[in-house]
């Protein structure tokens, strides 16, 4: 199961040392993928603040057009009452030229 926990940040990424031994990496290339993670790490956070602030943005528009859409039947309703009577006044008591 993946966690949503972050577990390294950039600057954790920077300062890891790792041992060397006979046969070892070559610290440059180590040195040289490690910054190209930090860079994408960092990107990653970017993307998500924006991500999460477009999603709250989203979901406040959403719940003022259901507010909007829960009022608005009313209003529709009550115009449809009155047309109605309106037609009834005209056919009961006559137009008025």
């Amino acid at each position: 199961m993946l966690s949503n926990e972050i577990r390294l940040t950039s600057k954790e990424i920077l300062e890891k040392d790792f041992k060397t031994s006979m046969r070892g990496y070559n610290q440059e290339e180590v040195d040289e993928f490690l910054d190209i993670i930090i860079q994408d790490y960092n990107k990653f956070n970017e993307q998500i603040q924006r991500l999460e602030a477009e999603n709250e943005r989203l979901r406040k528009s959403s719940d003022e057009l259901r507010t909007r859409q829960s009022v608005q039947p009313a209003h529709q309703v009550n115009y449809d009452i009155l047309k109605r009577l309106s037609n009834l006044e005209k056919e009961v008591f006559g137009r008025k030229s």
